[in-house]
């Protein structure tokens, strides 16, 4: 951000504010998916959250105030924010305000100093090479599983939103260690999509709204069968709010939903109180890890996981591949003597 954009308005009558300009984009977005427009939306108000603790007001600061660094000003906030580690997070919040700045860029709101491919190039230098680390499950993950299925129930006269808020968590948890689902799947899931928890699969739309089947254990389909049950409605979402800020019922419960951050919360909440630090995404890995470990194939693991490519599963799971290629390099391999002796066999045969 350029020294002007640190907290005083913009003195140009002639470049839009920040925050009109991030309505114009969204509205460009008329062709892209909701989910993609809804992605891209969290980013911008993400980077606002950066503006304001940098003392600069998105409806005050001008889009010509934007400098070459403000890409990279906010990879290094999201890195503070969210660790290092997170990288899928960070690299979705760059990605929605680079569209954003390219956009801009398009539509010459930039200062005539600054250009869009410096603004990518400097935040290129500042994050370095993202090379996906292979993920490392924890082996005591399923220790998270066995906390929240130990949790007491609380009397349900007494305190019926606590019950109720225990019995979804379970069913969470539960959810996404079968399923292997991402956090925003597990948002859109609704109780119809699995007859009510008496199905033990689903046709849900993934990452880049496409359609795929995920498949559910018993256990997690009693987990959720005794959620549903206990909360006595008939509100569309699997996973709704159970607090009193709620407010009145809109749309069949739509207003009540979880979030995808919401569900990510709450695997937070339960990991820190079983002792195992672990999000969302850590299910997710284990799930696939568990499936390759038992000899699942990888194309198997892309369909289970919801992968557009396979290259995709090869690039987080390559050790699995390296391993399989190993067992079949020292499986069909012959040692000299060995090819030797067959030789032998073929010609006495003859």
């Amino acid at each position: 951000m350029s020294s002007a954009s640190a907290g005083a308005p913009s003195t140009s009558t002639a470049d839009p504010s920040v925050l009109a300009a991030q309505q114009l984009f969204l509205d460009s977005l008329v062709g892209k998916s909701p989910r993609t427009v809804a992605t891209y939306a969290s980013a911008l108000r993400r980077w606002n959250e950066h503006l304001r603790e940098r003392k600069a007001k998105p409806e005050l600061l001008a889009t010509s105030e934007i400098g070459e660094e403000a890409l990279e000003a906010f990879q290094r906030w999201l890195i503070r924010s969210y660790g290092r580690d997170d990288r899928a997070t960070i690299t979705t919040y760059v990605a929605g305000v680079r569209a954003f700045f390219r956009f801009l860029s398009r539509r010459h709101m930039l200062n005539g100093e600054t250009s869009f491919e410096a603004i990518q190039e400097q935040a290129r230098a500042g994050m370095g090479r993202a090379s996906y680390r292979s993920p490392r499950v924890d082996s005591r993950l399923a220790n998270v599983v066995l906390y929240v299925k130990s949790v007491p129930l609380p009397d349900p006269t007494r305190f019926p939103a606590a019950y109720l808020e225990v019995l979804r968590d379970r069913a969470i948890i539960l959810t996404l260690f079968s399923t292997g689902m991402r956090r925003e799947e597990a948002s859109r899931l609704d109780r119809a999509d699995l007859d009510d928890g008496w199905n033990s699969q689903a046709i849900i739309r993934g990452k880049g709204d496409r359609e795929r089947v995920v498949f559910f254990s018993e256990e997690a389909l009693e987990a959720l069968r005794a959620y549903f049950n206990a909360r006595n409605d008939s509100y569309a979402p699997a996973f709704i709010r159970h607090d009193r800020a709620r407010g009145r019922v809109r749309g069949r419960g739509a207003n009540y939903r979880l979030s995808p951050l919401s569900i990510w919360k709450t695997v937070k909440k339960i990991s820190l109180l079983a002792d195992v630090p672990a999000t969302t995404h850590d299910f997710r890995h284990a799930k696939a890890t568990v499936l390759l470990n038992q000899g699942a194939k990888l194309s198997e693991v892309q369909d289970i996981l919801g992968h557009a490519s396979p290259e995709t599963t090869k690039k987080i799971y390559a050790h699995y591949e390296v391993q399989h290629l190993r067992d079949a390099f020292d499986r069909y391999s012959l040692s000299a003597e060995e090819m030797a002796e067959r030789h032998v066999r073929r010609r006495d045969q003859r």
